[in-house]
Formats: structure tokens, sequence, C-alpha cells
């Protein structure tokens, strides 16, 4: 059985990939520019978010998961650099909220590396 813990990270990236589908032009707003097909890439990172996340809820998965999902969050820093240049990505989000999701990336990467095996 797996810790409580890990069932809640994996349940974090389910919902946080289930919400690229729920509110896409939000994700679309944020994607920097210089990334082609943004629609398309919003929705394929929220599956690669949704399905990674579940197979971090398998034993026999979360090791693929995990180096998935270490893999993804290093892929979204671009997003969150772009949040912080750019005023209409930033979600009107105070600026040291958007600064403070840079090292959260980190601490994210650091959770899913605990459950590697």
């Amino acid at each position: 059985m797996l810790p409580w813990h890990q069932y809640l990270l994996g349940v974090i990236f389910v919902a946080a990939g289930f919400y690229h589908f729920k509110k896409p032009k939000l994700y679309e707003r944020i994607m920097p520019p210089y990334l082609p097909m943004p629609s398309t890439l919003v929705l394929i990172s929220g599956a690669t978010e949704m399905i990674l996340g579940l197979m971090f809820l398998n034993p026999s998965t979360q090791t693929i998961a995990g180096w998935g999902l270490i893999g993804l969050l290093v892929l979204f820093i671009p997003v969150h650099v772009y949040m912080l240049q750019n005023e209409k990505a930033s979600l009107n989000l105070p600026k040291w909220v958007l600064i403070l999701r840079l090292p959260l990336q980190l601490v994210l990467m650091y959770w899913v590396y605990l459950y590697l095996k």
C-alpha cells in the first residue's frame, strides 16, 4: 500500500491535468508565444499530467511516472517564467505568488523524487 502523501500527490497531478480541459483558455493565456499550437499543447500537457498522476498511484508504474512528472515539471518552468514577464499571462496574480511558483516547482520535483525506486 502506498503512503497517503503519495496518493495526495498523484491526485494533485490528476486534478491539475483535468483543469487543463475544464479551463483551457486560462492555460492558453499563460503559454509563451514561441510555443506552437498552444491549445493542442494545453490538452496534451493536461492529458499527460493526468495519465502520469494515475500511473504514479500504481507501485508497478510509479517510477516511470515519477520521472515523467519530474520532466513535465521541468517543461513547465518556461511557462512560470513567462507569467512573471508578461502582465497578461500573470492572471493578475501578485508578483510574489508568481515568484514563489518557481521554487514550488523544485519542491514538487523533490516530492515526486522521494517515491522513485
